[in-house]
């Protein structure tokens, strides 16, 4: 069927609205703090109160992290109020080409040939119009999106899940160890130390008291090779902006390091560099999720902090994370293009602690949000190696979809039952002679919206799994990701 397809040139299909970006520098965003996503290059870099646009809008990188490890554009299909600086090119898709389309398409195209600049690359509005794509006609995209929709909508359903076990070990940190409220705190008076008052009892210490700091490997890029031929290798990228791990920002290294400068699954990272300037990545922590690699090298813009035995690691990393100690490192930074953090003063920086007892407490609770958090991040490495391997057949045509029964119209109800998107079907089911129909868990006649009201009721997937031995995880999921293609559907109609 790719005899159908046609080459057309990015210029002719989409809409352009750079002119309408504002960029807004660090201080006047800082006194705009808000609600509404900021974007820059390569994604969000902060939070404003007001927003440009409101709508579904592809960012395609214009200056600075404009492509990817493998050449591609860095994309961010944003769906919402936000706000963009001039840094990322905004454009909608038009007539014959959807904007969703337009996502997956460019993200397999390599643009390095489009680029201009050496130390600073940059893809102007003017290369930007010449790519050129391959396009299916408009019912084969719709097919495409479809399919690959589902494992983002997945992935983002993981991402949600992931933030609100965030919020939850953050917010018990704070009650606890900044505002002071910890069981039994009524019965403690405060008293004063080098760094204010704190609860009697307490000590204040040194970082390098109760951890251990290991600088990373120097590296060129001739060491980074292809994804699995060496060691998975940590950097800057794989720290989010306002900490926490970023699993895509991992490189491959084979070349010469010391076991010093290996790391592990749960060990802590924090940042040395910000190349952005923007002061928000230096003294940023990430905990290094179980991927299922064995181990990593890391670059020596990171350090390794490694807890002493008589300091719970989950409690070390809320400290670093969830604390005052990141914004009050990062003023020691100092560099005119790039920002440097001497691990000297990282070392040398004090720290609350309360007794043993409570980090104990914290660090039990901490390790089952962690352990959670885990699974939810490998079953996302799983669907977004599944979507990759996918996206350059189906976007060549390799894999032909033209005859594939797919609704491409929304969820509309289909002759026997409801209809099912694919590859949900691998879990879910309709048939009328079963519960009239409605959706349900494959194998079985628990339907889906009998187990998203379990849900709202409260109860957590562990309940339900332990409840109904016939469900697993990954049936729940489906259903969760069957909710959001039913509510997309019935606002685009």
């Amino acid at each position: 069927m790719t005899d159908l397809w046609t080459e057309i040139t990015l210029g002719d299909v989409i809409e352009l609205y750079d002119h309408k970006r504002i960029p807004l520098n660090t201080q006047q965003r800082s006194e705009r703090q808000g609600k509404y996503p900021y974007y820059g290059a390569a994604g969000i870099i902060d939070s404003v109160d007001d927003y440009i646009f409101d709508g579904k809008y592809l960012l395609i990188a214009e200056d600075g992290s404009v492509i990817t490890q493998d050449g591609k554009p860095v994309l961010n299909l944003v769906n919402g109020k936000f706000w963009v600086s001039n840094h990322a090119h905004v454009v909608k898709g038009k007539p014959p080409i959807s904007t969703d389309f337009l996502y997956f398409a460019l993200s397999n195209v390599v643009i390095l040939g489009y680029l201009t600049g050496t130390a600073q690359p940059k893809l102007s509005q003017t290369n930007l119009k010449t790519i050129r794509l391959s396009l299916p006609p408009l019912s084969v995209q719709q097919k495409i999106t479809s399919i690959l929709g589902v494992y983002d909508d997945l992935i983002e359903n993981n991402t949600r899940r992931i933030k609100i076990l965030e919020d939850m070990a953050q917010t018990l940190y704070r009650e606890w160890f900044v505002h002071f409220r910890f069981p039994g705190h009524e019965n403690v008076p405060m008293v004063e130390s080098p760094l204010g008052p704190i609860p009697q009892g307490w000590e204040v210490k040194r970082l390098d008291e109760v951890a251990q700091l290991h600088r990373g490997r120097s590296y060129r890029s001739v060491n980074l090779v292809e994804d699995g031929e060496g060691f998975p290798f940590l950097n800057l990228k794989n720290i989010k902006r306002d900490g926490g791990f970023r699993p895509d920002g991992l490189k491959w290294y084979d070349g010469q390091f010391k076991e010093t400068q290996v790391a592990f699954s749960n060990d802590i990272i924090m940042a040395l560099t910000d190349v952005t300037q923007d002061r928000k990545v230096v003294a940023r922590s990430a905990r290094i999720p179980d991927l299922g690699y064995e181990k990593y090298v890391f670059s020596m813009d990171l350090l390794k902090v490694e807890s002493s035995e008589l300091m719970q690691m989950d409690f070390l990393y809320a400290l670093l994370k969830y604390s005052s100690f990141p914004e009050k490192l990062k003023e020691y930074a100092n560099g005119t293009t790039v920002l440097h953090l001497s691990p000297n003063h990282v070392q040398s920086s004090e720290l609350v602690l309360p007794p043993n007892i409570l980090r104990q407490r914290y660090a039990e609770v901490a390790m089952s949000i962690r352990q959670q958090s885990d699974l939810l991040e490998k079953k996302n490495v799983s669907l977004r190696q599944t979507r990759d391997l996918l996206l350059p057949k189906l976007i060549s045509g390799e894999i032909d979809v033209s005859e594939l029964d797919i609704d491409i119209d929304g969820m509309q109800p289909t002759k026997g039952g409801t209809y099912i998107p694919y590859p949900l079907t691998e879990r879910l089911h309709s048939d009328e002679k079963i519960l009239g129909g409605k959706p349900v868990i494959k194998g079985t006649r628990l339907a889906v919206a009998f187990i998203l009201d379990l849900l709202k009721q409260g109860w957590s997937e562990e309940d339900i799994v332990e409840n109904y031995p016939s469900v697993v995880h990954e049936d729940i999921e489906a259903c969760r990701a069957y909710q959001e293609k039913v509510k997309r559907a019935s606002v685009s109609r």
